[in-house]
């Protein structure tokens, strides 16, 4: 039997049991459960709500929450609990505590969900990836006991097989790190939340030991149950802490982008201004350069024609003669004279002006000492950036929080398989190998519809005396046989 084969055999008896579930009690409403906020990642929330006596919900059950008071229901889902207590995970809070709400298991609705992904991986062979999950088909179709599922492993297909849980998860570390080494996308599916939060915290120890950053490449998709593993504290690997922190620095930075670009677009004018105006001081200091020139070259003249004339009467009759010739006797030197002492007053007046000029021209001009090297560092920045026309698409940009592109850059996810089954999120990404951690206790239908994510690989990991105690493999085709 093909992989394609037991999918349909799997969705099918999905569809019958969603079926049968909706005509019965499954999924009835509970009333009076009162409960408490255990924790807040994020725009997530964990309670841990008091079912009535005798009542017990699913893991990886969705459900609507009815709060009292008029308040708005919610959506959550159940990752967890113990006799008549569960714990939910949902979108929005409910309060610090909360009595009389009412709960609206979907059972049904999960059920539904899940038939459909695997119809989906039957109508569209091209988005999903069947050739590691047909070696997975023989495994999950032998009925005969657990000695036909403990053949030797293939660079396809691989398995972990041994008694102690803490060699297996071990050994799922270490083939963890070798991958994530390699560039691999490895997807990590568990039983239920409390074992993937031991997973995830054994993983996290043997990378920190091998000297990688965990908190990099790891991810737990949903909100840890538990505070610390292993010394490792998982509910900061948490999908929605990462996303959170991330986005939240994302605003942060944002937030000193618009801050820079409203500081540069605030010194431009400034400068600029401030730099036309040292134009003008530039152009009007040359100016009064000249004329400080051309009134020292007549202070020259006059000197000299006051020397000539103090002297005239004792100078030689040929120097006289000379100077005559030229036209410069007393009388013109007199008017020469004048003429200087005219164009000196001019220029005195015209200095006036421009050192009028200059007086009002050097505040005006004057940049401040710290501006400067804060106008460079922006201008700088921006420049690196992209220019303000980039940053001005950034910052109207609204933010968009993907959630596809944020777990796509997560080398290790974890969660439960139901939840790879019926999270719409997980029929858009894929991953190169698929880790499998106590795999007997996962059913088949989930499993390979976690299989049918992974390009390369698929590893198993158990006990494979589980395999017939569980009885999660087997369809109602072999069981019949």
């Amino acid at each position: 039997m093909t992989a394609r084969d037991l999918i349909d055999t799997w969705a099918r008896r999905l569809e019958a049991e969603q079926k049968r579930a909706a005509s019965t009690a499954l999924d009835q409403p509970m009333t009076q459960v009162a409960g408490r906020l255990v924790q807040t990642v994020g725009t997530l929330h964990l309670y841990e709500l008091r079912l009535p006596q005798g009542s017990s919900l699913e893991p990886d059950t969705p459900l609507s929450i009815i709060p009292p008071d008029d308040m708005e229901p919610t959506e959550g889902l159940v990752l967890g609990g113990h006799d008549n207590v569960a714990l939910v995970q949902t979108f929005d809070s409910i309060g610090q505590s909360c009595t009389d709400v009412t709960l609206v298991p979907d059972r049904a609705g999960l059920l539904a969900t899940s038939a459909k992904r695997l119809r989906d991986m039957l109508a569209q062979p091209d988005a999903y990836r069947l050739g590691p999950a047909d070696r997975l088909a023989p495994l999950l179709e032998a009925t005969t006991g657990a000695g036909e599922r403990t053949g030797a492993g293939s660079s396809i297909l691989t398995t972990v097989w041994t008694d102690e849980l803490s060699v297996r998860r071990q050994r799922l570390a270490t083939l963890a790190i070798e991958l994530i080494r390699s560039n691999k996308r490895i997807l990590v599916v568990c039983p239920d939340h409390q074992q993937a939060d031991a997973l995830v915290g054994t993983i996290a120890r043997a990378m920190k030991a091998a000297g990688l950053t965990y908190k990099t490449w790891v991810t737990r998709y949903e909100m840890a149950l538990a505070q610390q593993v292993e010394g490792i504290g998982v509910q900061e690997l948490g999908f929605e802490a990462q996303m959170h922190q991330f986005y939240a620095k994302s605003r942060a930075d944002k937030a000193a982008l618009r801050r820079k670009y409203e500081r540069f677009r605030e010194l431009t004018p400034v400068l600029a201004y401030k730099g036309q105006k040292q134009k003008d001081l530039d152009e009007v200091r040359l100016l009064e350069w000249r004329l400080m020139t051309q009134l020292t070259d007549l202070q020259s003249k006059i000197a000299d024609v006051n020397a000539t004339l103090a002297e005239y009467e004792n100078l030689p009759l040929f120097r006289r003669l000379s100077l005559q010739a030229v036209g410069k006797n007393v009388e013109s030197l007199h008017q020469y004279l004048e003429l200087y002492e005219s164009q000196c007053a001019e220029l005195k007046g015209e200095l006036d002006v421009a050192k009028t000029r200059i007086n009002e021209l050097v505040p005006e001009a004057a940049v401040p000492k710290d501006m400067r090297p804060e106008f460079d560092e922006l201008k700088e920045d921006i420049v690196h950036l992209g220019g303000t026309k980039k940053i001005r698409e950034i910052l109207a940009a609204e933010e968009d929080t993907n959630r596809q592109a944020f777990i796509q850059n997560r080398r290790l996810v974890v969660t439960t398989a139901p939840r790879v089954l019926s999270d719409p999120l997980f029929s858009r990404v894929r991953f190169d190998v698929l880790i499998a951690d106590e795999a007997p206790w996962i059913a088949a239908a989930p499993l390979l519809g976690a299989a049918g994510l992974v390009r390369e690989r698929i590893v198993l990991s158990g006990d494979t005396r589980d395999i017939a105690t569980a009885g999660l493999w087997a369809s109602q085709t072999a069981q019949a046989r």
